[in-house]
């Protein structure tokens, strides 16, 4: 009877063990792949709950740039609100130099409509550097970028007169901040939007 007890105790065990595995990986996406993520490696983490028109976009600008010898990385995507917190206290009350002006659910990372970029040298490293010319074109790599990006249909926040944001590009579909607040969503389906542009 002990016996019993001890694999019955067990199984459930188990059971409550997965079940919490499932809802941390429901609620944390790719929680178990991060917990082995390296960080000495060279890759970054992928991009992950764009918006399907944003994340097709995103990745032409990947390919176009590449065309020309131009290897860019994309560092930042989607950001909770718990994310947006973090990097509007950085420079306010905690360390750091002030990086935004956006509370959370005021900036469209919070939507999945915006991405941040840097480029990528041959030696692997990451550089924020507007000046840099790689390509040896005689232009500079970034702003060949932020063509590309907006040819694309992107935004990019170096653009904005009272914070710019260079490394900042967001495609917004017409609507407000304060659409995307009350609800007002672009459609999901990219063909709707790229019809109508």
């Amino acid at each position: 009877m002990i016996k019993r007890k001890k694999t019955t105790l067990f199984l459930v065990v188990a059971l409550l063990l997965a079940i919490f595995y499932m809802q941390l990986q429901t609620a944390i996406p790719g929680f178990i792949n991060d917990l082995d993520f390296d960080f000495n490696s060279k890759e970054t983490p992928e991009i992950t709950q764009l918006h399907p028109y944003v994340l097709q976009q995103k990745n032409e600008l990947v390919r176009l740039t590449r065309k020309k010898g131009i290897t860019i990385v994309i560092t930042d995507g989607y950001r909770s609100h718990e994310e947006q917190t973090r990097i509007y206290n950085q420079g306010r009350s905690t360390e750091g130099n002030i990086v935004t002006n956006a509370k959370a659910g005021e900036s469209l990372h919070n939507y999945g409509l915006a991405i941040d970029y840097a480029l990528r040298l041959k030696d692997g490293s990451v550089i924020w550097d507007m000046e840099y010319d790689g390509n040896g074109n005689g232009k500079a790599d970034w702003m060949e970028v932020v063509e590309i990006a907006k040819d694309l249909g992107f935004q990019w926040g170096g653009d904005w007169a009272n914070f710019p944001d260079y490394p900042h590009l967001q495609i917004d579909f017409g609507l407000s901040i304060r659409d995307l607040k009350r609800g007002k969503l672009p459609p999901m389906d990219a063909s709707e939007y790229s019809e109508a542009k």
